[in-house]
């Protein structure tokens, strides 16, 4: 298989020496990560290797004990989530988390407080700036949803979609944040096949699109044909980071991750 070509320059999201300890357990330890623009960078390991605490650590959801978030060159650590959204990071969940009586337009609506520009006063008494931006952010939402195969849906409720739409919807109202990194916590699972392929289509059209995505999942051969570059966790700490053939032709990862875990990982 070509492997893709190795990235320079900054990465958007990264983290040094990143550690999460709960009690005396130490969850994460130590963990280097970098994530460029324009690339699907994904994290694997098999069960309770730290991956889902690591992306809750990146995005603030769970303190750090120690080391240091990036985004986009600024420190992000210990920042509350919704401050780290507002810098441009957003994810999506291992369990769909949208509002399921909600329509699809109005979940995605969700999605753009961090591009608000009106002021409060101006949204209470529906000043002529707020409609403005509503219609804005209403054009916006509806972009999107074509976007993600969703069109023609906006006033469905959410929670009446299919599984692999609520999926795409999920992954729809991250993006009206406009972030420029994207965490996307095992988008596929509980899909078969085929929603697995069309939903790898999507998320390579969102790094075509210049985007950071660091995914965890596990299904690997999903890992090994979309992944730019693959960081590997066991017991919370690094123990391969590299190109996907370089990763999967490493002897620690197939004694940790792949052979004894026979694929079916969580994090």
């Amino acid at each position: 298989m070509m492997q893709k070509p190795q990235t320079s320059g900054e990465p958007v999201l990264s983290c040094h020496g990143l550690t999460v300890r709960f009690g005396g357990l130490v969850a994460v330890r130590g963990v280097d990560l970098g994530v460029h623009g324009a690339t699907i960078h994904s994290l694997i390991g098999p069960n309770g290797a730290g991956k889902s605490t690591l992306i809750n650590c990146l995005m603030g959801f769970v303190k750090a004990s120690g080391g240091e978030v990036l985004l986009a060159g600024r420190p992000v650590t210990g920042m509350a989530a919704y401050k780290v959204a507002e810098m441009g990071m957003a994810r999506t969940f291992q369990n769909i988390r949208l509002f399921g009586g909600m329509t699809v337009l109005e979940n995605i609506l969700v999605g753009s407080h961090r591009n608000l520009e009106t002021s409060i006063m101006d949204l209470l008494f529906r000043r002529g700036r707020a409609a403005a931006e509503e219609a804005r952010f209403i054009e916006r939402a509806r972009e999107l949803l074509s976007f993600v195969g969703l069109s023609g849906k906006d006033d469905q409720l959410a929670g009446s979609l299919p599984y692999g739409h609520q999926r795409r919807l999920e992954i729809a109202r991250a993006l009206m944040l406009a972030p420029s990194a994207l965490l996307l916590d095992e988008p596929m699972a509980g899909m078969n096949v085929v929603e697995k392929a069309e939903l790898a289509g999507l998320i390579s059209q969102i790094r075509a699109n210049g985007t950071a995505i660091l995914l965890v999942e596990h299904d690997v051969e999903i890992v090994r044909s979309l992944s730019d570059r693959i960081t590997v966790l066991h017991h919370g700490e690094r123990i391969a980071d590299g190109l996907p053939d370089e990763i999967f032709a490493d002897a620690r990862v197939q004694n940790a991750y792949l052979g004894r875990e026979m694929m079916h990982v969580e994090g």
